[in-house]
């Protein structure tokens, strides 16, 4: 048996797989977020420990004496700070915090960083916040001994070791991406060195073993291999088998990513496309991210006192865009744009705008969002020949037919199962514990190819015209 776990920022979910990948048990326990101030987002490292017992507790219910490796998967860019006793400094600075936006800036304005990370410096990535810790919270900083990434705090709990990999270090402006290591130029930039950064494993590679104490807690045998592990979307990737170059999957989680696998590193900074390393030796991935995809959504159900499902599920057969259109920048946005200061809109609003209209228009916004980051990641080189859909939007039907259709592309629709970053994560602790690679992260059965409507073709390709205008319209709007 294989275990994984993945630490998501509203819960985390550990599965329970077979030597078959059988999914055999599965567990979760929720987490909440503190947002003490606007834009900032931040969670207690301990509330992890705790939902990682709660998860193990649960899954141990099925019997643990079989379990041969562990795989981690979480939340990226997420800054744990502790002291040289491993203590814990300071609440988690999370990804979707954008107090750093001119530490970012400052960042991004020295040529290296695009360089020889091959992305932009973002607010939401590592580097910036503790430039922020170390203007702000000066005490803070002088204290600082090991910076880790919120899975290999999990990691640091499991086994007592501090080790992170390529993918998620990738998400913190440190690694040399193209290298696979950790740049003592940029760590030097910032402050730091690499007596700060965990040592590098790759994803699928030993990290270490889980302490006699859990084991004997748990009833897992001795010497149980924790692997390496991936970022939360790589991780993904290695869950719905998308790990060589010409595939895909599009995400319509709380944000939406569109994810590419590729066999080489070509980076685009420009684009504002992500460009990291894979979870598996020698591969590397890109990612378009929209802040918020399902969570526009949910919060336009919440405006107008219904949920998500039942407005989706009243809208019929797919139609041309209207005239109402909605920019889904609720908490800024990253690709294309990289703005933590844009904020969303309704525009084209009239008598006729009804409920209706307003959720198309919502799922509208979100999948033109999602076509950008299509267009930018083509800018690179890239080419989606098909998508897997992922997340929960991939439930709707209508926002299914509406990607085929604005993107062009067929989008295909897995069997009825889970193949996110918990189950990535077990394949990726198979994959340490055997000696096996990319070969056992097959793509998922299909249950259905949802393709293109030609005949609306043109209308979608006008309607992204028009949200485009609109975009340029309101980006600067403050």
């Amino acid at each position: 048996m294989y275990i994984g776990l993945d630490l998501g920022t509203s819960g985390l979910k550990g599965v329970l797989i077979g030597e078959d990948q059988t999914v055999l048990a599965e567990a979760t326990a929720p987490l909440t977020v503190s947002r003490p101030h606007e834009g900032w987002s931040e969670q207690a490292p301990s509330d992890w420990i705790s939902a990682a017992e709660a998860v193990l507790d649960q899954l141990s219910a099925k019997g643990l004496g079989s379990v041969r490796g562990i795989g981690l998967s979480g939340h990226m860019h997420g800054a744990t700070l502790l002291d040289k006793g491993d203590e814990v400094l300071r609440p988690c600075i999370l990804w979707n915090d954008t107090r750093s936006h001119e530490e970012a800036a400052e960042l991004d304005g020295d040529p290296m960083f695009r360089r020889l990370t091959g992305n932009i410096v973002f607010p939401g990535f590592t580097a910036p916040k503790l430039m922020w810790v170390r203007s702000h919270e000066p005490a803070i900083w002088d204290r600082v001994a090991k910076i880790l990434l919120p899975k290999d705090y999990l990691r640091l709990w499991l086994s007592g070791d501090h080790v992170g990999e390529m993918s998620d270090a990738a998400g913190t402006s440190w690694l040399d991406t193209g290298k696979r290591d950790w740049s003592d130029e940029l760590l030097a930039a910032t402050g730091l060195s690499r007596s700060h950064m965990p040592r590098l494993v790759e994803g699928s590679h030993a990290s270490g073993t889980l302490r006699a104490a859990l084991a004997s807690r748990w009833g897992l045998p001795k010497g149980v291999v924790i692997a390496g592990g991936g970022g939360d979307n790589a991780a993904s990737g290695v869950g719905v088998g998308v790990v060589r170059a010409g595939e895909a999957f599009v995400s319509l989680g709380t944000s939406g990513v569109l994810f590419a696998a590729n066999d080489g590193y070509q980076p685009d900074p420009a684009t504002a496309v992500h460009t990291f390393c894979h979870a598996l030796p020698n591969t590397w991935h890109q990612m378009g991210v929209i802040l918020a995809a399902t969570d526009a959504l949910n919060w336009y159900a919440r405006m107008v006192g219904t949920d998500a499902a039942k407005l989706t599920g009243e809208l019929g057969a797919l139609q041309s865009p209207g005239k109402t259109l909605f920019l889904p920048y609720l908490g800024g946005e990253r690709t294309p744009l990289n703005s933590a200061t844009v904020r969303g809109a309704f525009t084209g609003l009239e008598h006729a705008t009804d409920r209706q209209a307003g959720t198309r228009a919502v799922l509208e916004g979100v999948t033109f969002a999602i076509r950008d980051s299509r267009d930018a990641l083509a800018a690179t080189g890239t080419r989606l020949e098909n998508l897997l859909a992922v997340g929960g939007g991939s439930r709707s039907d209508y926002w299914l037919r509406l990607i085929a259709t604005a993107l062009d592309c067929p989008v295909q629709l897995p069997v009825a199962g889970d193949f996110g970053g918990a189950f990535g994560a077990a394949r990726l602790g198979l994959m340490a514990a055997t000696g096996a690679g990319a070969e056992i992260a097959t793509l998922p059965k299909i249950a259905r190819v949802i393709d293109p409507d030609p005949t609306l073709k043109d209308a979608f390709d006008a309607g992204h015209a028009r949200f485009r205008a609109a975009q340029s319209a309101i980006k600067d709007l403050k």
